[in-house]
């Protein structure tokens, strides 16, 4: 789940990791069927493998496995194929959605994910009723706390790595934008100096928030926590400013 806040949602996510660590794991097996599919089994040569690896090791998923989702995906252990499709869409108040899924039966996927949508005052759109609000880039977090250097020496370390962009704002963390092919260089260069990377993912990022208010904020966690909790959805964007839940 991703919208505009940082910190608040590698929080959230983490806790959710604790209490649905399962389906935390099949999503994740899904995205390792996916890119061993397009850039092969060897993470030392297809870098997205390399990265969704990283981010099944930052979830604690056992080494077993990740190696029985390679070996699957490569055809060893009966291959599932699954399909990529996105949907978009407004949530309570029109709050933009986007959401992205991996199936292997996209009736169903798309007949829940409506349906999930409907029941919660929203409705699903067309291709491009809300993507041109958000913006696709690699994103970066590292705890400030864990930084030792000032501001003005981290921006520029982060900059020399390939960042586009470093966000300090008030949050917790730094939020480094990259080029999405170019995330995983820039990470690697960041963990080379040393830096703990908190999350590294491509993202759609909102280009305006929009504030809601104590009543839409709630109707908004129970779409995106229903979404979250189905199977086929992978992530979900958003464009609404949120608190922690």
């Amino acid at each position: 789940m991703s919208g505009h806040s940082k910190w608040s949602t590698i929080k959230n996510k983490k806790e959710k990791t604790d209490q649905k660590r399962g389906k935390i794991f099949t999503k994740i097996g899904r995205e390792i069927a996916v890119a061993v599919k397009l850039g092969g089994p060897d993470p030392a040569n297809n870098s997205k493998l390399k990265d969704i690896i990283d981010k099944a090791k930052a979830n604690n998923m056992p080494n077993d496995n990740i190696l029985r989702s390679i070996k699957k995906a490569s055809g060893d252990l009966g291959a599932v194929n699954y399909e990529e499709l996105t949907y978009e869409g407004y949530g309570p108040n029109g709050v933009a959605i986007i959401i992205e899924a991996l199936t292997d039966n996209k009736n169903r996927t798309a007949g829940e994910v409506r349906h999930i949508m409907d029941k919660n005052g929203g409705s699903l759109g067309t291709t491009g009723c809300v993507s041109w609000m958000f913006e696709k880039k690699g994103q970066i977090l590292i705890e400030k706390t864990c930084v030792g250097m000032d501001e003005d020496a981290f921006i520029m370390t982060a900059l020399e790595a390939g960042a586009l962009d470093v966000i300090a704002g008030d949050d917790e963390v730094y939020e480094i934008l990259t080029d999405p092919a170019e995330l995983s260089n820039v990470k690697e260069y960041l963990l080379e100096q040393g830096l703990k990377v908190e999350d590294a993912e491509v993202q759609m990022i909102p280009k305006n928030t929009v504030v809601v208010d104590e009543e839409t904020e709630e109707k908004i966690w129970k779409v995106l926590d229903m979404l979250e909790d189905n199977d086929d959805v992978q992530n979900v964007y958003h464009n609404a400013i949120l608190q922690e839940e």
